[in-house]
């Protein structure tokens, strides 16, 4: 019987993991322990969030063995109702060794020295449990598995897109409701509340970062949670947030204006503009995502503006959990990706000038296809909008 909240067939975990299988045994390495909840669900369908404050773990080696999740005795119906993996094994928390457990697993798959990849960059992997893993695994090798696995989700097979759609059309919701509630005199947490309610009766699933939104002077925060600040007429706001299906996360960003906005307000908002539509002519099959960043940053220079740009210019999106939504695939310079049909990710123009408490940031989540790029979320490169 399938699990009762199964997102993927059988047959696609299988050649999910058959495709891992081959990565790492390319590598040199002979298992490979996850503990990131993004690539434990890609890999195996468990669904769940506690990695971030309890131990969990899918390991598998270059073999025919069955997988093995490891994970908190409470947690065993979480994993029961999503994943078709057979051998599931549960700890006490308080009186049991994760890193022993993980070991003894090992050690019952053949693998008692060689190669074993963990995720060293995960936020699921803190210092002190990666520390009892290399006490515990002694005469093994642990190498980094992050980009190696990580990779394989960049592009979306056609089922993980239908989740993309959906996650999609919440994101697209929660903008309605955006404009619906901003006005002057409604507090920046209050146009969040109709955000996040929007998306949350439409269906979503809970989402890895929480909603950004702010006004007003505050524009310039990028990364800036709603205040109980009240909006002004003039203000400039913008929000950031995304609509969840199956763990699938589809970004939606759009900068408005309430009333009339300065003139310099307009002046940043199109230069903005201009850098969008400059980095999204760019994104092609086969181009870097370097050179992308770079036709980004062309429209900026001209305006002596390139010191505005604080962030990337892109990233891959796909499934997320807490604390972050971003998948391995960048955006920008100093990276190698080359960009591919089935890709999903963000591209934003994210301008911040906090000497004059004036910043802008427009995009959303496109789509790579063969025919070009496809907007599914946020607003893209529209003109601002005056409410």
């Amino acid at each position: 019987m399938a699990p009762q909240f199964a997102a993927f067939s059988r047959s696609e975990h299988d050649e999910r993991l058959s495709l891992a299988r081959q990565v790492i045994k390319g590598a040199g390495i002979d298992a490979c322990i996850l503990s990131a909840p993004e690539n434990i669900y890609y890999f195996c369908g468990y669904d769940s969030w506690v990695s971030v404050n309890s131990p969990q773990s899918l390991i598998f080696t270059t073999g025919e063995d069955d997988p093995t999740i490891i994970l908190r005795d409470v947690d065993i119906t979480l994993a029961t109702e999503t994943t078709r993996t057979r051998d599931i094994r549960t700890y006490n928390m308080v009186a049991e060794s994760y890193a022993e457990r993980v070991k003894n697993i090992l050690q019952e798959k053949g693998i008692t020295g060689g190669r074993v990849a963990i995720e060293f960059a995960s936020y699921a992997l803190p210092m002190s449990l990666g520390d009892g893993l290399r006490a515990a695994l002694g005469g093994i090798e642990l190498v980094d598995s992050t980009g190696l696995l990580g990779d394989l989700r960049h592009i979306k097979s056609p089922a993980e897109m239908a989740y993309m759609e959906e996650a999609a059309r919440y994101s697209n919701l929660g903008l309605a409701a955006m404009k619906a509630a901003t006005a002057p005199g409604v507090s920046e947490i209050s146009v969040a509340a109709e955000i996040e309610s929007a998306i949350r009766r439409a269906g979503s699933d809970f989402w890895a970062i929480p909603t950004e939104l702010s006004s007003g002077t505050r524009s310039a925060g990028g990364h800036a949670t709603p205040r109980n600040r009240l909006i002004e007429t003039g203000d400039l706001v913008h929000a950031e947030f995304a609509g969840v299906a199956a763990r699938y996360h589809a970004t939606a960003i759009q900068t408005i204006a309430v009333g009339d906005p300065s003139a310099r307000s307009r002046e940043l908002y199109d230069i903005g503009i201009a850098s969008l539509i400059a980095g999204m002519d760019a994104v092609k099959p086969g181009v870097s995502v370097g050179a992308v960043e770079e036709a980004s940053l062309v429209p900026l220079r001209a305006h002596g503006l390139e010191h505005a740009a604080m962030m990337r210019f892109g990233y891959g999106i796909g499934i997320a959990y807490p604390p972050i939504w971003l998948e391995t695939l960048q955006i920008a310079r100093g990276f190698d990706y080359v960009l591919k049909p089935g890709m999903a990710f963000v591209l934003h123009s994210c301008l911040e000038l906090p000497d004059e408490n004036l910043g802008v940031v427009q995009g959303g989540t496109y789509v790579l296809e063969e025919s070009g790029l496809r907007l599914l979320a946020g607003a893209g490169a529209c003109e601002l909008e005056v409410l």
